[in-house]
C-alpha cells in the first residue's frame, strides 16, 4: 500500500498517516461563508483538499473515504446582504452556493460525499451547547452563552499560543457579561428582523465556531481523520473548533490530523480589494482562463508555503496545458497512474513535485494522461478552451508562408515603433503587443529592435489577421 505522510499542524511534524479506520476514512474541511461569489484564495484549500481526497481514493478506495464540506448559511454577513438587498436570505444563500458549484466544478474539484448547510443543523448545535454547560465549559448569561477557555487547559496547542499571550496581542470583543476576555459566542440573542431559532436561552443563533463542531460529530463521529482550511482559520476558528469538541465528547480525539494551507498574493502582493488586485474565480473564467489552467497554476505551488498568482505563471501553464493536451488528444489512458506521481503526491500533498513528473511523461501520453487525471488535470470534458486552438491547428496548412508573415509584421512593428518614438505615443504600440502577446506571440522589444517568436499556442489566423490591419 501506498505510504502517505502529511504534515500535521497540531504536531508540527510530518507524519506517517494511520486512518482511524481503513474502511472509512473520514475527513473535514471547513467551506464557505454563501453570500458573494468565492475569490482565488477561496478556491486554494478546495484544490489541496480535492487532490487529497483523489489520493485517499486511490489508496483505500473509492467507496471508503468520506468527504465533508459546510457551507455556514447563517452569518451576520449574509443578514447584512439581506438587507441591502432586501431579498430573502434563502435566495441569498441558494444562489450564492450555485454559484460556487460552478466555480468549483469549473476548476475540476469533486462534489464533497456530504455539504450540510448550518441551518439544517441547529438543533445538534443546541445539544452540543446543552453538553457543555452540563460539563461546566460554558456558560448562558443575558441571552447569550459563552465557551469558558479557561476550563480547558490545552486551548492554544493547535496554534501554538497560551491564552495570556493572546489576550495581550489579539484583538477581542470586550462585553461585560464575559468572564474572560478570549470567551467565544456559541449561542447570541436575535430581534425581529434577524435570522434565529427557539432555544434554552431564548430566540437566537449560533455563533460561527460551534457549526462545524456540531456538523462534523453528526457526519463523521466524534473522532476522524483530516480536518483542514486555510492558515487563516488556524486561529480562532479552528482553535475554538477543538476546545468545544474535546470538552463536548472528551472521550474522542476530534481531528488526529489538521492540515493547512498558506495564503495567496497576486503579483507578489496581498490580495485586496483597496490595491485593486482582488479578483474571483468567475472573475477569471470569464476573462477566458481555463479552470484547468487556474488548477496547474495553484498545484505548482506546495500547500504550505504560499502562492503567487501572477499573469506569466498562467500564460505559462496554458501553453503546458495546450501541449498536454495535445499529445493526448487521440490516447486512452494508462490502467494506472505513473507511481512517481503517486508517490509525490503522497509525500505531503508535493504536487510541484508531481508535476514535475508530468513534464517527463511526454513520451508516453497514455501514462501522461492517467497521471494528470490523478491530481485533476487533463479532465474530460474539460477542453472547451482548447477549439479554437485546435480549429487553427487544423487549418494550418493556409498559412505555409507564415514565417514570411512574421517578417513583415516584425518590419512593419519597427516602423511603428519609430514613428511612436519621435511622437511620444506609444498607445497604438503597446495595443499591438497586447494583440499579438493574446494570440499566443512572444514580443520583444529591445534598443535593436522587434523580435517576434512563435509559441506552441500561436493562434495563427488571429496573426495574420493582426498583420492585414496593420498592412504588414
Amino acid at each position: 500500500m501506498v505510504a502517505i505522510r502529511l504534515t500535521n499542524t497540531r504536531t508540527r511534524q510530518k507524519e506517517a498517516f494511520q486512518p482511524l479506520d481503513t474502511q472509512n476514512v473520514r475527513l473535514y474541511l471547513c467551506g464557505p461563508t454563501v453570500y458573494e461569489r468565492a475569490h482565488l484564495g477561496n478556491a486554494r484549500p478546495v484544490l489541496v483538499f480535492d487532490v487529497l481526497v483523489r489520493l485517499l481514493h486511490h489508496v483505500y478506495g473509492d467507496a471508503h473515504v468520506t468527504y465533508v464540506r459546510n457551507f455556514t448559511d447563517v452569518d451576520d454577513k449574509i443578514n447584512a446582504r439581506a438587507a441591502e438587498t432586501g431579498r430573502p436570505i434563502r435566495d441569498i444563500t441558494d444562489e450564492t452556493i450555485g454559484w460556487y458549484h460552478d466555480d468549483m466544478d469549473a476548476l475540476g474539484a469533486l462534489r464533497p460525499d456530504h455539504e450540510p448547510r448550518a441551518t439544517d443543523y441547529i438543533a445538534q448545535m443546541i445539544t452540543m451547547i446543552e453538553q457543555l454547560i452540563r460539563r461546566g465549559n460554558a456558560y448562558d448569561v443575558e441571552g447569550h452563552v459563552l465557551f469558558d477557555v479557561r476550563s480547558f487547559p490545552q486551548y492554544g496547542r493547535l496554534s501554538g499560543r497560551s491564552v495570556d499571550d493572546m489576550i495581550a496581542g489579539a484583538r477581542v470583543e470586550v462585553a461585560p457579561y464575559k468572564r474572560d476576555p478570549m470567551d467565544f459566542v456559541l449561542w447570541k440573542p436575535s430581534d425581529d428582523t434577524t435570522p434565529g431559532w427557539d432555544s434554552p436561552w431564548g430566540y437566537g443563533r449560533p455563533g460561527w465556531h460551534i457549526e462545524c463542531s456540531a456538523m462534523s460529530e453528526a457526519l463523521l463521529g466524534a473522532s476522524f481523520d483530516i480536518h483542514g482550511g486555510g492558515i487563516d482559520l488556524q486561529f480562532p476558528h479552528h482553535e475554538n473548533e477543538v476546545a468545544q469538541s474535546c470538552c463536548a465528547h472528551p472521550e474522542g480525539s476530534f481531528a488526529n490530523v489538521w492540515l493547512h494551507n498558506e495564503m495567496l498574493q497576486v503579483e507578489g502582493k496581498k490580495m485586496s480589494k483597496s490595491l485593486g488586485n482582488f479578483f474571483t474565480v468567475r472573475d477569471l473564467l470569464d476573462r477566458g482562463v481555463a479552470g484547468e489552467v487556474i488548477r496547474f497554476v495553484m498545484l505548482s505551488t506546495h500547500y504550505r508555503k504560499p502562492m503567487d498568482w501572477t499573469e506569466a505563471k498562467a500564460n505559462e501553464a496554458r501553453d503546458t496545458m495546450w501541449q498536454w493536451r495535445l499529445l493526448v488528444k487521440d490516447v486512452e489512458p494508462a490502467p494506472a497512474p505513473s507511481p512517481e506521481v503517486v508517490e509525490a503526491v503522497a509525500n505531503d500533498l508535493n504536487t510541484p513535485g508531481a508535476i514535475a513528473v508530468l513534464h517527463k511523461l511526454k513520451d508516453d501520453p497514455a501514462l501522461l494522461l492517467a497521471s494528470a487525471r490523478f491530481i485533476g488535470l487533463l479532465l474530460d470534458g474539460d477542453d472547451g478552451w482548447m477549439r479554437q486552438d485546435f480549429e487553427v491547428l487544423d487549418e494550418r496548412a493556409d498559412y505555409q508562408g507564415f514565417d514570411e508573415v512574421l517578417a513583415r509584421l516584425q518590419s512593419r512593428l519597427t516602423e511603428i515603433r519609430l514613428q511612436a518614438m519621435a511622437s511620444k505615443d506609444f498607445a497604438e504600440l503597446d495595443r499591438l503587443k497586447s494583440a499579438l502577446t493574446e494570440a499566443g506571440l512572444e514580443v520583444r522589444m529591445s534598443k535593436a529592435g522587434i523580435e517576434l517568436f512563435e509559441g506552441p499556442a500561436t493562434l495563427q489566423k488571429r496573426v495574420v489577421e493582426l498583420a492585414g490591419d496593420i498592412g504588414a
